[in-house]
């Protein structure tokens, strides 16, 4: 069997520029595994990519490890409180 946490973290280590600041978290809900994940803040840009297409390559890749494993698997990015520079408030 695949163990579908340190997959992912090994993806992210392999992509981003500072790959001690990944982190994955294993969480079980209603609807199957969810795996959520941290990386540094510059390197999330990296993993999203251009229009989310890279973000979703690796939610197609976990889907077929999940099915693999008769599992289902979603991921998360999970992202602290943005800080909003006062332009996005409208202000200057």
């Amino acid at each position: 069997m695949i163990d579908e946490v340190e997959l992912l973290k090994e993806i992210l280590e392999k992509m981003v520029d500072e790959p001690g600041e990944v982190k994955v978290k294993k969480i079980f809900d209603e609807t199957g595994v969810l795996l959520v994940f941290e990386t540094a803040k510059k390197d999330r840009a990296i993993v999203i990519g251009k229009q989310g297409s890279t973000f979703q390559a690796i939610r197609t890749i976990m889907n077929l490890v999940g099915y693999k494993n008769r599992k289902r698997i979603n991921i998360k990015m999970n992202e602290p409180e943005r800080e909003l520079s006062p332009e996005a408030y409208g202000l200057k």
